[in-house]
């Protein structure tokens, strides 16, 4: 039961100040104006809904009254950024992070952190709210990288980037607008990597934060590429460009 929020009005506030839910569970056939409030805001969120039946309510709450409604909230330990940075030099290596601003999708999420994991890099940084959370469907998309890679959830992604370059680490943000080829910079040193939300890209706020801007470029019709694929180009255009670390 710690994990659970039960009933209308709890479930609704829950969502209503963003707690970290991975997913609501409605009773099949159920209706009401806090339901469908619930309904939206999940999917405003983010959050999976799922109907299911009496059998299932029993095994999750007992005798407790859900009235129709569960919340399961998300048991992922996050890490500290200091985690991140931690692992880096455990390493001998410079930062390499990837920061996602406000992916929505939890299969993108996933994609993301295996091909970030993939990358050699050495966390991720994620934002509380507008954003996929790490759940079931994120480690399973994920391959299992979500046990490999820390991953941190910040309440401000732009104040988050000011900190980072504190710390002596370069921001490289991918942006349909920029000059800048990606396969033409260079990645090499303390570096983070921003991709943005699916439909909108980076925001503006986060985007100014960024040193640098780079782009894919498109050869055909369709005019922007899919969050992780694009994320996941970048990212191992990145790790080739520091493996000539030790050639110059």
């Amino acid at each position: 039961m710690d994990n659970l929020i039960v009933g209308r009005q709890p479930v609704l506030e829950a969502l209503k100040s963003r707690q970290p839910i991975e997913r609501i569970l409605i009773l099949h056939g159920i209706a009401g104006s806090h339901i469908d409030q619930a309904r939206q805001l999940a999917r405003k969120l983010a959050i999976p809904i799922k109907e299911t039946d009496k059998e299932r309510f029993a095994e999750l709450a007992g005798d407790t009254l859900t009235q129709g409604i569960i919340a399961i909230i998300d048991s992922y330990h996050y890490a500290e950024i200091e985690e991140i940075l931690v692992v880096a030099q455990r390493k001998n290596e410079p930062p390499f992070i990837l920061i996602l601003d406000e992916i929505e999708d939890p299969h993108n999420l996933g994609a993301l952190i295996r091909s970030a994991e993939c990358a050699g890099m050495h966390g991720i940084i994620i934002p509380l709210h507008n954003a996929a959370s790490v759940n079931s469907t994120v480690a399973k998309t994920s391959a299992g990288a979500t046990a490999h890679l820390p991953i941190a959830r910040v309440t401000n992604i732009a104040q988050t980037l000011d900190e980072l370059k504190k710390s002596g680490v370069w921001i490289v943000g991918t942006d349909m607008e920029s000059d800048n080829l990606y396969y033409e910079h260079d990645y090499r040193g303390s570096l983070a990597i921003v991709i943005g939300n699916e439909g909108k890209g980076i925001r503006r706020l986060v985007k100014e934060k960024c040193d640098f801007l780079v782009k894919i470029p498109m050869h055909g019709k369709i005019e922007s590429l899919n969050a992780s694929v694009a994320g996941a180009l970048v990212m191992f255009e990145a790790a080739k460009s520091r493996d000539k670390k030790d050639k110059v």
